[in-house]
């Protein structure tokens, strides 16, 4: 039988959990507050200074409609919000607060979803003038994180992204208590004294996680290490959400991990082996998704379930190439990956690959056809489809050789009575091709893995250089 949790525990935890707030079904509104006016350009650039998200304004509505059905809320309508400039108070302009408040009394709307970074004060701001729940793009997010969670490790990092968020929000808990100066040499209220205490809980317990987090990263670093003694090579896969990552990963493991037409439907990391064409194993990671204006304390907060990314070998650039965005899905990649130390133009560590070829049109089929011809061969990207296993021999073999860059490679001669010799090199090696002569023996071009070279030549001194 559990102990009842105390009153600080109790309110820690309604801080740490506000997707308990938000139930699935209910009755929700998307805004898209877009900026519209033209800004003056800077020098020798071709983008407004402090331009806003160049995605057209009715893709970016549409993926924010996505986000808010990925928790199974109620849209009852998504509007577009022009404006010049963002208003301090309610980041939109008065006329639209009002207009907006007549259509969320008639619809009876619980929840609105501001697709932007509002501040706390624009947020109260927005609740009040609505008389409901109103969470910004960042809010939304982290409600889809805490649903997907499921491992103790996913948990704490979305804890600790939930807290990180809310922390600097605290004013909008408290707004029922008195503001006024106390008495007896107090500065606040109860008010303020509530709100510090809520922030010490919060940054203790922030530190607690942080602290479980760094024996999460300790852990997954011995992992790392143990399979590098296998050795096994890791390939990751990135990309934006709902790209067909773990689609993919299921296709080529012959995995369960969920895999939806929806986004952020993986969030816990899964690793399987995958056998390479010429007989090497490797490690495919599945990860979670990116998505623009992906909030920078969740890119923080599973920095320790990203190790895997920056660790690996081979990263696999998942693209949804029928997606109309696709282009600037690919540079919102290129921004997280950057964020991690990751160059997105190292076409020797990275494969692109563009997925759902079963949804192209003839046409756009041969306009990327051409497009990818224009690149060179080790950074052409692999058509497939994920779903239906097209194109998928092909990208192991890209996989293949760009873990087999660097390597060397050798003329074996092997006696027909020499079977631990054949048997070494089927474990130890890529067997490239094989002949037999007319006294029977076999010559064997092989390519070593990493690491097997000093034991190869010890094992075959006779071996010769390709």
């Amino acid at each position: 039988m559990t102990e009842p949790l105390s009153p600080g525990e109790q309110r820690l935890a309604q801080l740490a959990e506000p997707e308990k707030e938000v139930a699935a079904g209910t009755r929700s509104l998307v805004v898209g507050p877009y900026l519209t006016r033209r800004r003056r350009f800077s020098a020798g650039s071709d983008q407004p200074e402090g331009a806003d998200n160049p995605r057209p304004p009715e893709a970016r509505l549409d993926e924010a409609t996505g986000l808010a059905g990925a928790i199974d809320l109620h849209i009852v309508d998504s509007i577009m919000a022009p404006l010049a400039a963002p208003r301090p108070a309610t980041y939109i302009g008065s006329g639209k607060v009002e207009e907006l408040a007549g259509l969320i009394r008639a619809e009876d709307i619980g929840l609105v979803v501001m697709d932007c970074a509002l501040s706390p004060v624009q947020q109260r701001n927005l609740e009040k003038a609505w008389g409901a729940k109103v969470i910004d793009r960042t809010g939304l997010i982290l409600e889809i994180f805490g649903r997907r969670a499921r491992t103790k490790e996913g948990t704490l990092q979305v804890e600790l992204a939930h807290l990180s968020y809310q922390k600097g929000r605290l004013v909008r808990s408290w707004t029922h208590l008195e503001r006024q100066r106390g008495g007896f040499g107090f500065l606040g209220g109860p008010g303020e004294t509530q709100i510090e205490a809520d922030r010490r809980m919060i940054q203790e317990r922030m530190t607690r996680i942080e602290r479980e987090l760094e024996t999460v990263v300790k852990t997954r670093s011995l992992h790392r290490a143990s399979r590098r003694r296998v050795p096994y090579p890791i390939v990751a896969l990135v990309g934006y959400t709902n790209a067909g990552k773990s689609t993919l990963f299921n296709r080529l493991t012959a995995a369960d991990v969920l895999a939806e037409n929806m986004l952020f439907a993986t969030l816990d990391p899964t690793s399987r082996a995958i056998d390479l064409p010429h007989g090497e194993k490797a490690i495919l990671s599945d990860t979670v998704g990116f998505i623009s204006e992906l909030p920078t304390m969740l890119v923080a907060a599973f920095r320790a379930t990203l190790e895997d990314v920056i660790e690996a070998d081979i990263l696999l650039h998942v693209r949804d190439v029928s997606h109309g965005e696709t282009e600037a899905q690919a540079d919102d990649v290129a921004l997280v990956l950057r964020e991690l130390g990751i160059d997105p133009d190292d076409t020797r560590r990275i494969v692109e690959v563009w997925n759902k070829a079963d949804l192209l049109s003839p046409d756009d089929r041969q306009r990327l056809d051409t497009t990818s011809h224009r690149t060179s061969e080790e950074g052409r990207p692999i058509l497939i489809s994920a779903l239906t296993g097209e194109g998928l021999p092909d990208l192991l073999t890209a996989i293949e050789e760009h873990l087999a860059t660097g390597r060397s490679s050798y003329e074996v001669d092997i006696a027909p009575e020499d079977g631990q010799g054949f048997a070494w090199l089927h474990e130890n090696t890529e067997i490239l091709d094989r002949r037999t002569t007319e006294t029977g023996h076999s010559i064997l071009q092989v390519r070593l893995v990493a690491g097997k070279e000093p034991r190869f030549l010890n094992r075959f001194p006779q071996a010769k250089v390709l």
